[in-house]
């Protein structure tokens, strides 16, 4: 009776009943009650959170929370409230309409979403991969009109995840946007705050922030943790502040929190990192000696190191420690290995690697089957190329423009070139990118067979395939015009060079001036040479032994001498080219030339006249002289003193051709 009386002077009002599953769910109950001339102003509320009211003054929002607790049972993974589900789907519904759709919700609901919320759903691991959505959402949150004299503010813990999430996409404009507005905040810091912090700023770089993070640890008392030791270590490590690292890191050591598995890890990394593969490998025997636990981590790391300053032999080693303990061996770290060994020209110790790791159910890779090929190839054995390529396609494997590379230059090299054309035609008609260096290859091949049509015809025809043209590619047709002896059409190529913006390498400068020397122009060889040097060009080995070959052929051996002496001051000192030269004067037939040559290198104290007497000796040899080769070792020339009077003087090479 009491309720039908007060409900008497109220307004018709519509009372939603809601089900106890659904938050969408209820029964609408209409209620046509008598209403008063003049409502009470302070109309009396029903207060049952049961029953929510649809009348003249509604009820104040509701700030909702995350998690609902209803059977005060603490868990480990509490049950989050349907409202979170409903929030997430709003969001992943139609981003463009996120804000109007949030805000339409939350009205007809009657809900606000405190901070805790909005942190709950920032840590979402859906959230996670829409920073953008994230950062919209979070600026929406901080919008909400108060309820029940309660206005929101951020928490500590919204700044925290939601720079956690733009971490990750590495957008630093919008980071630093909220990093300032959370140091104006003046927040108390907290260590699962402080944590996510310090993990961001490190993978970013920002190691201002993160020393400010620290430091506020410190002012308000919060002891750190071993994730705390070990993020900061690793943004320290990421920014290459590795002394920094180390000095965090010798604290650890002293201090109580001692360091783990991922600590050494992460110094192990920035040494690497550095190129200071030696401290990485004290911190690697460290851990032994500490009796802490070296993980696959651990030896990919150092893997990797040994692979990058090409100690191979290491890499092999640290794989043989991984088999003896067990430990998970990789895909990339069999890669490193097997790689490594190809490099070291060991492709039958690599192949057994490769089987080894097909046997224990690994999968291999288009990189491996690419360096085992590539490897068979610089070691001459085609057939073996060809095999694993069809296996890898057996296997299931789809070639890349690298792999069609290796197959084509060694078909080249081998003088198959339809082969090699049938693949390159392949690589096409598959949309495969060709490179420069399937050009170049076949340019090479086809000029080396004579046909110096069609490989000057696939030089023009590169850039209109999309594909500019290199050093490689303009070598291998200047090689080609001199193989068959078109020297002309090669020098003009040569300016052509520099004119397309083009650099002429030191092969280039060598390709023409061996042209020259064999058409007896050497004076433009040697204008070629001048060239080269005032360019700033320095000469290989190649190039000196073409520029002595040429001026010892043409009788202009102290010319030759000359331009040797010239180099020096130049750090250049090619220790064949002596040798070189002997060889090349006694293959001519010029032996005389030669023993003064030889004396000349002794008296200018280039060589030691032992050594210069056996590449004599095994030049004569080699052309055929074994008599005079014979007479030169049974004798005292070059290494005999005669005696004149008091003075004594060596034998000279020159008395083997005047007795």
């Amino acid at each position: 009776m009491m309720r039908k009386t007060l409900l008497k002077s109220f307004y018709p009002v519509t009372i939603y009943r809601p089900d106890s599953s659904s938050i969408n769910g209820g029964t609408k109950i209409h209620y046509p009650f008598h209403h008063s001339p003049k409502p009470d102003p302070n109309p009396l509320l029903i207060s049952n959170p049961r029953w929510a009211f649809t009348a003249t003054s509604p009820p104040p929002p509701e700030w909702v929370q995350p998690i609902n607790d209803t059977s005060n049972l603490i868990t480990s993974h509490p049950k989050p409230s349907p409202w979170v589900d409903q929030i997430l789907n709003l969001l992943n519904d139609d981003s463009s309409q996120m804000e109007p759709k949030l805000d339409a919700f939350c009205h007809r609901w009657l809900i606000r979403l405190p901070p805790s919320f909005v942190s709950y759903i920032l840590k979402s691991d859906w959230i996670k991969t829409q920073p953008d959505l994230a950062f919209r959402f979070f600026k929406w949150a901080g919008k909400q009109k108060g309820g029940g004299g309660y206005t929101y503010t951020h928490n500590l813990e919204c700044y925290a995840f939601l720079i956690d999430v733009l971490s990750v996409s590495k957008d630093l404009d919008k980071v630093k946007f909220v990093f300032i507005e959370l140091k104006r905040k003046g927040f108390l810091m907290n260590i699962i705050s402080a944590n996510l912090l310090i993990r961001s700023f490190g993978n970013l770089g920002m190691v201002e922030e993160l020393l400010w993070v620290w430091r506020e640890m410190k002012e308000n008392g919060i002891e750190p943790s071993l994730f705390t030791f070990n993020f900061l270590i690793n943004g320290l490590v990421n920014s290459m502040f590795i002394e920094s690292a180390e000095q965090v890191f010798e604290v650890m050591e002293t201090g109580l929190i001692k360091p783990d598995t991922v600590t050494y890890n992460t110094m192990i990394k920035g040494y690497c990192k550095s190129g200071r593969t030696q401290k990485a490998v004290e911190k690697f025997r460290r851990m032994e000696e500490m009796n802490i636990e070296r993980d696959k981590i651990t030896y990919l790391t150092l893997l990797q190191a040994y692979y990058s300053d090409s100690d191979y032999d290491s890499c092999l080693k640290l794989y043989n420690e991984m088999e003896e303990k067990e430990l998970e061996i990789l895909p990339h770290a069999y890669s490193l290995v097997i790689g490594g060994l190809c490099r070291d020209g060991k492709p039958m110790e690599a192949y057994i690697l490769f089987e080894n790791m097909i046997q224990k159910g690994r999968k291999a890779n288009v990189a491996m089957y690419t360096a085992l090929m590539d490897a068979y190839a610089k070691s001459g054995h085609t057939d073996e190329v060809i095999r694993l390529f069809e296996r890898m396609n057996s296997d299931g494997f789809k070639p890349d423009e690298v792999t069609y590379g290796v197959i084509v230059n060694v078909l080249c090299k081998t003088g198959r070139l339809e082969e090699a054309m049938m693949y390159f035609e392949l690589c096409r008609n598959n949309k495969v990118a060709v490179n420069a260096m399937f050009y170049s290859s076949l340019i090479d091949g086809l000029g080396k067979s004579g046909r110096l049509d069609e490989a000057e015809k696939l030089f023009e025809e590169m850039v209109n395939d999309g594909c500019s043209r290199d050093s490689y590619c303009y070598n291998a047709l200047l090689d080609a015009f001199v193989k068959n002896e078109k020297i002309d059409e090669a020098l003009v190529l040569f300016k052509r060079m520099e004119t397309e913006g083009c650099d002429q390498t030191v092969y280039s400068y060598t390709i023409i001036m061996n042209g020259l020397f064999n058409k007896h122009r050497n004076e433009e060889a040697l204008k070629i040479w001048d060239l080269m040097i005032d360019k700033g060009i320095t000469p290989t080995a190649a190039s000196v032994r073409v520029l002595a070959t040429g001026l010892c052929l043409s009788g202009k051996v102290s010319r030759a001498c000359k331009i040797l002496d010239e180099l020096a001051p130049m750090g250049v000192v090619i220790e064949t080219a002596c040798e070189d030269m002997i060889n090349v004067l006694v293959k001519a037939g010029r032996v005389d030339q030669a023993c003064k040559l030889a004396d000349g290198i002794v008296e200018r104290g280039r060589e030691i006249p032992g050594r210069v007497r056996t590449i004599l000796i095994n030049s004569l040899r080699k052309s055929g002289n074994a008599e005079m080769a014979m007479k030169l070792m049974h004798s005292k020339i070059g290494i005999g003193y005669d005696r004149m009077g008091t003075i004594k003087r060596r034998v000279k090479f020159k008395v083997l051709v005047e007795k």
